[in-house]
This record gives structure tokens, C-alpha cells and sequence, in this order.
């Protein structure tokens, strides 16, 4: 399979401002000044599963422990009247998250877990009031956060707003209670300027880190290269659910209106032919159309990693694109995390390990 056969044209070498139309969303935020402070107003929802009051509590105690003013959702404790996996009715979760990012004091807006249930409230949302409402007091824009099924939500606002946001573990699940090193890297991207960061495991650890459990960086070049362009992506299950939807209606078309893109892909607990009828979906609907480079995350309880990343050439490796693999993200009890809708740069020289970083403001690597 030829990178012409599958995606309808070479982007090889293609300039950096796409080949037709402008690129949608303004240029990257958070380069030059951390997107929260202490003092800061954060609204905390639940726009997926339920949580317990253990972990509502431990996530609000751990905000405000980073000097956060944590406003929880009116129906962040409520349960679905007929389903045990939903956290409230559409109607609850969705008020909380339109109210939540429409209120002018909000900075940021913080999805306590994911589960099940994210894509159910898009219908629902006026995306031009949201738009209207999507700048913070200071003139930046308002800052979602969250992974796993929350990848709906950062596919609508990348869609219809076209601002960045933090696929990131969420405070109220295990990686938080668990993890020596989840809390503080969360931390670093909510507090801390974007510009120049590289993304993933670190590559060995500060002197100062020598004796902690941190975890150092597994990933590996599939295809080598070098591209440049807006991060996106992320659950694979939850994209290949999104294929067709306003969201993604129009993938075959977003490279020569939006400009190069690289695409990250993770999930959990599927097994290997699952995954290949997810890749189905995303082939089929033209999803790596725009797509410059693809970076694979974590696939904690999904097949071993060597047969994910053999599936993933089968499909993806006569792109002529770059692919890299087991750079973390997603559900790795340690994952990092990872601001997509900015402009990143990807290194995946032959026998080096690969890097991927925020670009600097203007571009510079």
C-alpha cells in the first residue's frame, strides 16, 4: 500500500502552513505563560461514569492542594435513575458541562474520570455559545482536561472551537492514588509554560530523581522520519465511535484546510482483533487522511505490545509517514500527559529514540 493509495496524495515535505485554506484554532497557547496559577477557579464534572464520595473528596483535596478554587458540578454526585454507568442523565451531565465552561470565572474545567458516556451529550451543546463563552477573563482560552472517553469532548472542541486541551489521567481515578509521579507531571503542564516541553517518559532521570520510581521512556521507532504539525487524536475505541459524526465528518478534507497534523492513539482492554476492527473504521473513513506522523500511546490490558505495533504496520506502514511506539500515553498506570492542539515536532531518526516536543512560539524546534 503506497502513501498515494491510501490517503489520496504524498505530504512528504509539505510547507508547515498546510496546502490550502488556514488552519483551524488559533496559534498554540500556554507557550510562554503556565495555563493555571494558584488562586486560579477550576470547575470540577462529571460528564462520564459516577464516582464515590472517596474519590470526589480525594480529587477536590488534591486541586486544593495546588492553591486551586474548586467549584464542583451540581450533579458531579448524581447516578443515572436506570444504568449504573452513567453519572447522572445526559440532561445533568451536560448542564454541568455547558455551565462549567460558559461561566466567566472558570480558567479551566476538569472531568473528574471518564467511563462511558461523553459522546452522549454533543447533540445537546450550542458550540456557538460555547464559542462565545470559551476565553478566560485574561484573554486566554478556558482549558479542558481529561483522557480516555473524555477524548470526545477534545474532539468536539478541537472541531467546533479550536482550542488546545490536556489529555491528561484524571483526579478522581487510580493513577492519582497510585502513581509516584502522575500527581506532579499533571501538575507541570497545568503550572508550568508549554514551549520547548517534550512529551512522553523522560530518557533518563535527574540527578535529583535518581532514587524515585519514575519511569523511563520504552519508545521505539517504527517507521523513522521527521514531521511537524498540530497534535491531536487519542482513544482509539472512542474516535473509531466518533467516525461520521460532525466532528469528524469531514477528515479526508482537514490536512488541506487545517494544515500537517500528528495523530496519538491508546486504549485499554481490548483484544487484538478489536483493535484491528477499530483501525478498520478509522482506514475506511479516511481518519489518517490528515495525518503527517502517528503516535502510538500505552495499550494496557490490550494484546502483548509487539502484535499491536505489527497490526498497526499492517495498516499504517506503507504511509510514508512516521510511526513511533510506547511513548505512554493514555492509560499506563504512570502515563503521561499529553496538550493536543498545539504544533509539536517529531524526531524518529533511524537506531535513535524518538522525541516529540511543543514547537516554540514562531515555530522554532
Amino acid at each position: 500500500m503506497s502513501r498515494t493509495d491510501s490517503v489520496g496524495s504524498e505530504r512528504a515535505g509539505a510547507p508547515a502552513g498546510g496546502t490550502g485554506g488556514e488552519r483551524a484554532g488559533a496559534p498554540s497557547p500556554y507557550l510562554d505563560s503556565a495555563p493555571l496559577k494558584p488562586g486560579d477557579t477550576v470547575r470540577l464534572i462529571a460528564p462520564s461514569g459516577p464516582t464515590d464520595e472517596e474519590s470526589l473528596q480525594r480529587a477536590i483535596a488534591q486541586l486544593e492542594s495546588w492553591g486551586l478554587d474548586v467549584v464542583p458540578g451540581d450533579n458531579v454526585r448524581s447516578r443515572h435513575p436506570r444504568v449504573k454507568y452513567l453519572a447522572g442523565t445526559d440532561a445533568e451531565r451536560r448542564s454541568d458541562l455547558v455551565e462549567a465552561w460558559c461561566d466567566p470565572g472558570t480558567d479551566a474545567v476538569i472531568a473528574l474520570r471518564g467511563g462511558y458516556g461523553a459522546m452522549r451529550l454533543l447533540d445537546g451543546i450550542d458550540f456557538e455559545v460555547m464559542r462565545r463563552h470559551m476565553m478566560r477573563r485574561d484573554g486566554r482560552p478556558k482549558l479542558l482536561t481529561g483522557s480516555s472517553d473524555i477524548t470526545a469532548l477534545h474532539q468536539a472542541w478541537e472541531n467546533h472551537l479550536g482550542v488546545a486541551s490536556l489529555f491528561c489521567p484524571m483526579v478522581g481515578n487510580d493513577p492519582f492514588k497510585n502513581s509516584a509521579v502522575v500527581p506532579d507531571e499533571v501538575a507541570s503542564w497545568l503550572f508550568r509554560p508549554w514551549s520547548g516541553r517534550e512529551l512522553g517518559f523522560p530518557a533518563e532521570k535527574p540527578a535529583e530523581e535518581r532514587a524515585a520510581n519514575r519511569p523511563l521512556s520504552r519508545a521505539q521507532t517504527l517507521v523513522p522520519g521527521r514531521a511537524k504539525g498540530r497534535l491531536g487524536g487519542g482513544n482509539l475505541s472512542l474516535i473509531a465511535a466518533g467516525m461520521g459524526s460532525p466532528e469528524l465528518i469531514d477528515v479526508r478534507e482537514r490536512r488541506e484546510r487545517r494544515g500537517p497534523s500528528i495523530l496519538m492513539l491508546e486504549d485499554v482492554d481490548e483484544e487484538l482483533y478489536r483493535l484491528d476492527n477499530l483501525m478498520v473504521q478509522l482506514v475506511r473513513g479516511g481518519w489518517f487522511a490528515s495525518a503527517d506522523a502517528v503516535v502510538l500511546g500505552s495499550w494496557e490490558d490490550c494484546a502483548p505490545v509487539h502484535e499491536v505495533e505489527a497490526l498497526m504496520i499492517d495498516y499504517l506502514g506503507g504511509l510514508g509517514i512516521p510511526i513511533v511506539s510506547e511513548m505512554g500515553f493514555g492509560h499506563d498506570p504512570d502515563a503521561p500527559s499529553v496538550p493536543l492542539g498545539v504544533d509539536v515536532t517529531l524526531d524518529a531518526e533511524p537506531g535513535e529514540r524518538p522525541r516529540l516536543w511543543v514547537d516554540r512560539a514562531g515555530g522554532q524546534t
